[in-house]
């Protein structure tokens, strides 16, 4: 999906927020339990840098407006300060003190090899507990001010050793934790813990509507984003092991020049197209952003969004996220079926994976049990905006469409039983393909809890995740109707979990 508005905050200026973009969306990776190499020191360096480094921080946790812009305006160079309008700063800021409930330092990161130029500081924020690293770049002494700064998920200190739990005391804290988060407003979506088939626990919070003030339920149906890329790239497979289609192909067989020219699709395969190294980019440009949402609704209504699309690399050289490519293998799927897309999905994925609440449904249309998305607005006297002027009109192959987390989890389930593609299949699409965490259509990382797959999806008022870990059979989905309010959380469930005893 597009990058929400408070994300292009971030990489556009004070939080260049890389909590994973395996996609479009926001999703923070998940910890690599490889030993660090890096050393921690839990003091922060005297003189103007470390002073700027502290000074954020308090900045950060007072989630005042003032001094907030005092902070760009005495604290932080002309052309970091300039790089978006000051309103959207103090957003950002404000935001990121919502997300994460205030930070506390911990230590300022020194790497081998080293990373010149730039100063790494290690906090834990207040709500989940999750650790985090600003990067800080600094312009010339004496003043030493913030030329640049990022934000990242960070790995736990070298040497915290959490104490283990049995999977009784791990349901347990996190049953705690969703309680403390409801008691603080913060959690509005729905949340399910399973091992395997058993469902562990489940929790909801938050309202579907803040204009009528609906409750979110456990099967109410929450936008997924660019999750929607897993099922595409199933069916894609699907189509593969069937022999209609080969990885390998040249996509200019089904994508003719009414969407791109023959020299940009005779050198795209279909594996570029499912591993994003097509080097294509997104459909969410300029001209998406100047046209009515209503324009939208068949793959076909696309076309004048991708068909200046221009490959920036070649094809097959690395890995750039691409809503663009993802797109392009749902036109492959109705040239190769004679389907409509969506018909197809429906068929391929979710009836065979008894998902019946999923589907990508028309906004204009009065869909029952649909929550609707909404980022927080500090100029608004309500607190919040809602999406709808925002999003899409009806998802589609990169994105957009909605579930619940009981399908999710039957999702989970399906591919685990080999409901949907074979192992050998399935097992191709969840490794890393090019070193960036990513599959075929699905992320792929390393956690303390082993081998864990799935996909993330965000946008203004959307945010959810769905990891599967292979290792130990564990399943979270987390789904919301506020920005950030599914990925931090699923990542510390994970965290939680991987503290539990083999056997226990």
């Amino acid at each position: 999906m597009a990058r929400t508005i408070r994300e292009k905050m971030f990489i556009g200026a004070l939080l260049a927020l890389g909590i994973s973009l395996s996609g479009a969306i926001p999703r923070a990776p998940l910890q690599r339990p490889a030993a660090p190499a890096f050393e921690d020191r839990t003091v922060l360096p005297p003189g103007p840098a470390g002073a700027r480094v502290r000074s954020l921080i308090e900045v950060i946790n007072s989630g005042d407006d003032g001094r907030i812009r005092r902070f760009l305006d005495e604290e932080c160079d002309k052309a970091f300060r300039e790089r978006i309008p000051m309103d959207d700063h103090v957003a950002t800021v404000l935001g990121f003190r919502r997300d994460t409930g205030g930070l506390d330092f911990y230590s300022v990161r020194t790497y081998t090899p080293e990373r010149p130029g730039a100063m790494v500081v290690i906090v834990k924020d207040r709500l989940l507990g999750n650790w985090w690293g600003l990067t800080f770049r600094f312009g010339p002494e004496p003043e030493s001010l913030v030329a640049g700064l990022g934000i990242n998920s960070a790995r736990p200190p070298a040497g915290l050793v959490e104490p283990p739990l049995t999977e009784t005391e791990a349901v347990a804290e996190i049953r705690a934790l969703l309680s403390r988060l409801k008691d603080k407003g913060w959690l509005s979506g729905a949340v399910l813990v399973a091992k395997g088939g058993s469902v562990l626990l489940t929790d909801f919070g938050g309202e579907a509507s803040k204009a009528f003030h609906v409750p979110n339920a456990i099967d109410t149906k929450f936008n997924l984003g660019s999750m929607n890329k897993m099922f595409t790239a199933v069916a894609v497979a699907r189509l593969v092991e069937a022999g209609k289609l080969r990885f390998d192909d040249p996509i200019g067989r089904w994508v003719d020049e009414t969407w791109l020219p023959k020299d940009v699709t005779a050198k795209i395969t279909v594996r570029h197209l499912i591993t994003h190294t097509s080097g294509l980019g997104s459909y969410f440009n300029d001209v998406y952003q100047k046209s009515s949402r209503a324009l939208f609704r068949r793959l076909d209504d696309y076309k004048p969004l991708i068909r200046d699309d221009r490959p920036a690399f070649t094809p097959g050289d690395r890995f750039q996220y691409s809503n663009t490519g993802m797109f392009l293998l749902g036109v492959i799927i109705e040239k190769v079926t004679g389907d409509d897309y969506f018909d197809h999905i429906r068929k391929a994925i979710y009836a065979p994976a008894g998902m019946t609440d999923s589907d990508c449904y028309e906004m204009d249309d009065p869909v029952e049990n649909l929550a609707i998305g909404y980022s927080p607005d500090w100029k608004s006297p309500y607190g919040w905006r809602n999406n709808l002027y925002a999003h899409v009109i009806k998802g589609g192959p990169a994105g957009g469409g909605f579930s619940t987390v009981r399908d999710l989890h039957r999702f989970a389930l399906a591919l685990l039983a080999d409901k949907l593609v074979s192992p050998g299949t399935r097992d191709l699409m969840w490794t890393d393909f090019k070193g960036a965490n990513y599959g075929y259509g699905f992320t792929v990382v390393q956690s303390p809890g082993g081998k864990a797959v799935g996909h993330s999806g965000g946008f203004d008022g959307i945010n959810s995740q769905l990891d599967i870990y292979v290792d130990s059979g564990y399943i979270v989905a987390a789904m919301a109707n506020v920005d950030m309010g599914a990925s931090p959380l699923a990542n510390r469930i994970g965290g939680i979990l991987a503290r539990v005893k083999t056997g226990s």
